[in-house]
């Protein structure tokens, strides 16, 4: 089931945008990820190949399509979300253990208005005092 939400999922949902991008010449596709997908932790059995998988088909477009005016990144949101079901689970969690999700939207933005000239195909988002 995880795997077919996030790597299947992904897989068709790219198949059905990226012909009306190439058409056009020009489109962004940014995959969420996660630390899973990155550096997978030990009870992350299902989670973790779904993500990987993930990042290795926002890879592959990528190559495929950067070269044909298609911007395709995969955005590593490496922390826990500031929402109000993580504050009621750990009410002693500080502002800056939390990701902002104003400035993730903010990333997401940032790249799908690159540039072509810079085009980023993965970025991390993480609260600046994590150890990674």
């Amino acid at each position: 089931m995880t795997w077919r939400g996030h790597t299947f999922g992904a897989f068709l949902w790219a198949r059905q945008v990226a012909p009306d991008m190439l058409s056009r010449g020009r489109g962004v596709i940014l995959f969420t990820g996660a630390t899973a997908g990155v550096k997978p932790g030990a009870s992350s059995a299902a989670f973790a190949p779904a993500k990987f998988a993930v990042r290795g088909l926002a890879q592959v477009l990528s190559r495929d399509l950067h070269p044909q005016g298609v911007h395709v990144a995969y955005v590593n949101v490496d922390g826990a979300i500031d929402m109000p079901i993580l504050r009621q689970a750990f009410p002693n969690l500080k502002d800056e253990d939390c990701l902002n999700p104003t400035a993730i939207a903010d990333t997401f933005w940032f790249l799908a208005h690159q540039d072509r000239s810079t085009w980023s195909h993965e970025i991390d988002v993480r609260p600046f005092k994590e150890k990674f």
